[in-house]
């Protein structure tokens, strides 16, 4: 899915994959019930954060990555009616191979 932001420096914004919890009932849990997601899809990256030389130096994570966060990383914004995150790449714990 291509977005018209573009992160600055070593920022990423990031859509949270939302997981449907059902209780072993078979209730759905409502979204106020749930945790946090910590998992997330990267849907744009920065150029990164510059070295002492000026050159940028390349994030280690790219667009379509799936990402493991930080539980209350990043900042909340509304794009196109869904919720992203923008984050910097500190806050990103892992990169997982799906």
């Amino acid at each position: 899915m291509a977005i018209s932001i573009k992160p600055l420096g070593n920022r990423l914004v990031v859509e949270p994959i939302e997981e449907q919890e059902i209780t072993a009932g078979g209730i759905v849990l409502p979204e106020t019930a749930k945790e946090k997601p910590q998992k997330g899809t990267v849907l744009a990256a920065g150029p990164g954060e510059r070295n002492e030389k000026g050159d940028y130096m390349p994030l280690e994570v790219k667009e379509g990555d799936t990402v493991l966060f930080a539980k209350y990383s990043g900042t909340e914004v509304k794009y196109d009616g869904k919720k992203l995150l923008i984050m910097r790449e500190a806050d990103i714990l892992a990169k997982l191979n799906e």
